[in-house]
């Protein structure tokens, strides 16, 4: 379905130069992907909290 697209954003371009602008936007990811952290912004954390790791190990030494 992509190729069939492809092919006519193709066939009305004028130039190479705007084909390979419009197989850039085709082929584009969708705007908001994996949009970077702003200025300042801490990351998401994908750990535990010192507090969670302390209670953790005191279970596993009782």
């Amino acid at each position: 379905m992509i190729a069939a697209a492809e092919a006519a954003i193709d066939a009305s371009a004028k130039d190479d130069q705007e084909r390979a602008r419009n197989r850039a936007r085709l082929y584009a990811p969708p705007k908001g992907y994996g949009r970077p952290a702003a200025a300042g912004e801490r990351p998401a954390r994908a750990g535990m909290s010192m507090d969670q790791v302390q209670a953790m190990m005191a279970s596993v030494a009782a």
